[in-house]
């Protein structure tokens, strides 16, 4: 079984610059682990200790994880994941 991830442009240099990549699906946090297995250090830029980090939003379906399962959500064959980096800013 595969999902689909869509990778943020700053993590695509992790990804030999793809914008999309499959992955096992699992729970979220298995699929980080699983592109982790192939494209070495996403998984810190992404989770910290198994936890998502803070700043980092994901999608399954376009549905925000942290209104579902956060990192335990489970993925199937056929779901696309976005990886939303946080973008801060503004003048004060």
């Amino acid at each position: 079984m595969a999902v689909k991830v869509r990778i943020p442009t700053p993590l695509q240099k992790l990804t030999e610059g793809k914008e999309e990549v499959e992955a096992a699906a699992g729970t979220i946090i298995d699929v980080v682990k699983d592109l982790d297995s192939r494209y070495a250090g996403i998984a810190e830029r992404i989770s910290d200790g198994g936890k998502i980090r803070r700043f980092v939003n994901i999608y399954i379906n376009e549905e925000d994880i942290r209104f579902l399962q956060g990192e335990m959500t489970p993925s199937k064959d056929g779901d696309i994941i976005s990886i939303v980096p946080a973008i801060a800013g503004g003048l004060m």
